[in-house]
């Protein structure tokens, strides 16, 4: 047994013979950055284009909504991972003990195809980003696509070598150049801000696009919302080790804390970015730069002919990017993990954890560097299917759990719950209205 096991029992102990709250740690710390750096990732470069295109209402409801739907949904999901009957329990482990052995692996399934898309995705943009930057920054021609994304992938694989641990601890480093950028071109374009948004504001329709109400613009905005502060593939993970680390006496009160600094911190600094952008361009620029289809950085460097904002993008984007598809690894693997136990286990086959994980990162690794190589346009849809999945399993799942199950019945008959699924349903029939 090493000394860090050590003192992590030690820790362990200490935290749940003792009455008194612990303090506030580094590990704290570390976890709240890496939701933070899980949920905000190159995706907020496009975000205050497809927030910003249905004009000034959607985007004040997106304010006022943004920290209670992230904050409870994720919140109730903790909970449930925290229900399981041991603190080594992840999430697919718990929806087994809780609903069976059928439908629990059905869940792990789904949870697994939620989950694995979206890492694909990020490996495609990785390469894509790297790639660009070389061929219109550098002014190199594009290297074979086969070699750079081998590369590419396998930095991003060697830091999943090591554990958990230096996956959390990366994540959290990689939170603060994207933040410190993403501040200082917020507060780069205040002297840029003009009131033209504010002549969007109309409850009687859309002054932005003329063809689309705006209650359908609202509920359209919905899914933008939930996706774009969506960590839900990294609190299966947080629970377990913050069980292990405080004890059941106090792992829930802690992952409150921490899930809701990490969401203020997300709400705040995304948001802010987001009416900074908006608030310098027009209505009909902000449709312009939809029609585009580029992210919100591109946009402003063509605008505002600045090659610094150019040679600023790629960059930024390959950090969020990298640090979500850290974050989305602990999921998809604790999915893929829960699949092959699940299977194996029909034909009375165990197999050690260690085995398994890394069986796992080189099935992760052979996949995400083929889908990377090969680039398929049908990327996007893939994970634009997965979206109703990830909002079953992040909004309606934990409600249905504590409707049933006994351990969770101290939450039950709260207003945050209907809140919830209300939310959920709002965004899973958006979700699915959007794919027609």
């Amino acid at each position: 047994m090493n000394n860090e096991t050590i003192t992590q029992k030690n820790v362990n102990y200490q935290s749940t013979t003792d009455n008194k709250f612990p303090r506030w740690r580094a590990s704290d710390t570390v976890w709240m950055l890496s939701l933070y750096g899980t949920a905000v990732g190159a995706g907020v470069l496009f975000l205050p284009i497809n927030a910003g295109v249905g004009g000034l209402i959607p985007l004040l409801v997106m304010l006022v909504l943004a920290f209670p739907m992230t904050f409870f949904a994720h919140q109730a999901l903790c909970r449930f991972v925290l229900s399981g009957k041991n603190n080594d329990s992840d999430i697919t482990d718990v929806v087994e003990q809780a609903f069976g052995r059928t439908i629990g692996d059905g869940i792990t399934l789904l949870y697994f195809l939620a989950i694995y898309p979206i890492l694909l995705v990020y490996s495609v943009g990785v390469t894509n980003t790297v790639d660009s930057f070389i061929v219109h920054q550098l002014g190199f021609s594009s290297p074979p696509r086969i070699l750079l994304s081998f590369i590419l992938l396998a930095i991003l694989m060697s830091i999943v070598h090591f554990g958990e641990n230096l996956i959390v601890k990366v994540m959290s480093v990689l939170v603060f150049p994207f933040l410190t950028v993403l501040m200082a071109f917020a507060l780069f374009l205040i002297p840029e801000w003009n009131m033209a948004i504010f002549d969007n504001f109309s409850w009687s329709g859309n002054v932005t696009n003329q063809t689309q109400s705006i209650w359908l613009t609202l509920w359209l905005v919905i899914p933008v919302m939930v996706f774009a502060f969506n960590h839900s593939a990294i609190i299966s993970s947080l629970a377990v080790a913050k069980r292990q680390e405080y004890g059941d006496q106090f792992a829930e009160a802690k992952c409150t804390r921490i899930i809701a600094m990490s969401n203020v911190m997300m709400v705040v600094t995304v948001m802010f970015f987001v009416f900074s952008c908006v608030l310098c361009l027009t209505p009909a620029e902000l449709l312009e730069a939809k029609a585009q289809n580029i992210s919100i950085l591109s946009y402003l460097a063509n605008r505002f002919n600045s090659p610094l904002i150019e040679y600023v993008a790629p960059p930024i984007a390959l950090v969020a990017m990298s640090k979500s598809f850290l974050g989305h690894y602990l999921g998809a693997r604790e999915g893929f993990n829960g699949v092959v136990t699940k299977a194996l286990r029909y034909k009375n086959i165990s197999i050690m954890p260690k085995r398994l994980n890394n069986i796992t990162a080189i099935f992760m690794f052979l996949t995400t560097w083929i889908v990377a190589t090969f680039n398929p346009s049908i990327l996007t849809l893939i994970e634009s299917l997965g979206g109703p999945v990830q909002a079953i399993l992040l909004f309606i799942l934990p409600m249905y759990a504590i409707h049933k199950l006994p351990a969770l019945a101290n939450y039950r008959g709260r207003l945050s719950n209907l809140f919830i699924v209300i939310t959920g349903l709002i965004a899973i029939s958006a979700t699915l209205y959007g794919l027609m």
